[in-house]
């Protein structure tokens, strides 16, 4: 099995969310451990569950403490444990935009609505009272705007008449225990699908002026002014790489890169010889600005000067 994926979970209570993640962890085919429990307030009772089933915490109240200050302090136990994600499950602070944006696509949080309906607090009043025919909960990415994130899964939990906040609220908790567990794998496993990893490139090509999809030995492939500048490869001629291919400046070039950072980087067959080099996307770490920057150097490569034009002006300055 892959190496699993390091979870850091906080909470400000009893934390249910943070225990249904931890029993999930524990099955032998799950592709994440949780590594830390945090939380804002040194007597909330998950920290007694977290230790004693062997998980470190770490707990820090935020009375008298500014906020980015405390977001800080969070964050750096975060990275000191090694994890590669943050679930937020029951924490009850609003988080600054510098803690967010560090963790960009990494931090998720579990929501007692059908987002985008009812953000915010009393969601299940709010439903009932509207006359709702569900309520329900949603885990979403982790955005600088509450509740705002793009959602990973929701699950519909249906309003029965004569049901309060509570009744309802108990029934939605199941629902959470299970969504939450079932949506934070599927993220940390996203990074091994070739399906998932081909679909951010795409999007990433195609969003460069008049590039144009064209499979290319059976592969998918990306041109500009009827030249390929990317290549999706998927374990090509054997390798276990899923990777982008892109142009670099020539063989010299290729060789530093993968001999400085073979983690990175690898000579691909057929295309290697060329000077294309292999940006390996199924690994810890990727950082998709990087990606970025590949694509677009490799598109401006080949591109006609009539779209390069503005750009080489722009350089010029």
């Amino acid at each position: 099995m892959p190496e699993r994926s390091k979870v850091a979970v906080l909470i400000s209570g009893s934390g249910t969310n943070m225990a249904a993640l931890l029993y999930a962890s524990r099955a032998e085919d799950c592709p994440y451990e949780i590594v830390l429990v945090a939380a804002n307030d040194p007597a909330a009772g998950g920290l007694k569950l977290a230790e004693a089933e062997g998980v470190p915490t770490f707990s820090l109240s935020h009375k008298g403490m500014a906020r980015a200050d405390h977001d800080r302090a969070m964050d750096e136990a975060i990275r000191a444990s090694g994890a590669d994600y943050v679930a937020l499950a029951g924490y009850m602070r609003i988080l600054t935009p510098e803690f967010v944006s560090g963790w960009q696509g990494r931090m998720l949080n579990i929501h007692p609505s059908l987002l985008p309906k009812y953000p915010g607090l009393y969601t299940h009043d709010r439903a009932i009272e509207a006359g709702d025919s569900h309520g329900g909960c949603t885990v979403h990415l982790v955005t600088a705007e509450l509740d705002d994130g793009p959602a990973l899964g929701q699950t519909p939990v249906a309003i029965i008449p004569g049901d309060t906040a509570d009744t309802l609220a108990a029934r939605v908790l199941i629902a959470e225990h299970q969504l939450y567990s079932r949506c934070l794998a599927k993220l940390v496993s996203r990074g091994s699908s070739a399906d998932w990893l081909l679909t951010e490139v795409r999007r990433r090509a195609l969003a460069l002026t008049e590039t144009e999809e064209r499979e290319s030995h059976g592969a998918p492939g990306w041109q500009v002014g009827g030249k390929y500048f990317a290549h999706f490869a998927d374990q090509h001629h054997g390798t276990p790489h899923i990777a982008l291919l892109a142009r670099t400046s020539g063989p010299d070039e290729l060789d530093g890169l993968v001999e400085s950072n073979p983690d990175a980087y690898f000579r691909p067959a057929y295309y290697g010889a060329s000077g294309w080099v292999g940006v390996i996307l199924n690994r810890s770490g990727l950082d998709w600005e990087t990606v970025d920057e590949w694509l677009a150097r490799s598109w401006r490569n080949v591109a006609p000067k009539r779209l390069t034009a503005l750009l080489d002006a722009a350089d010029a300055f």
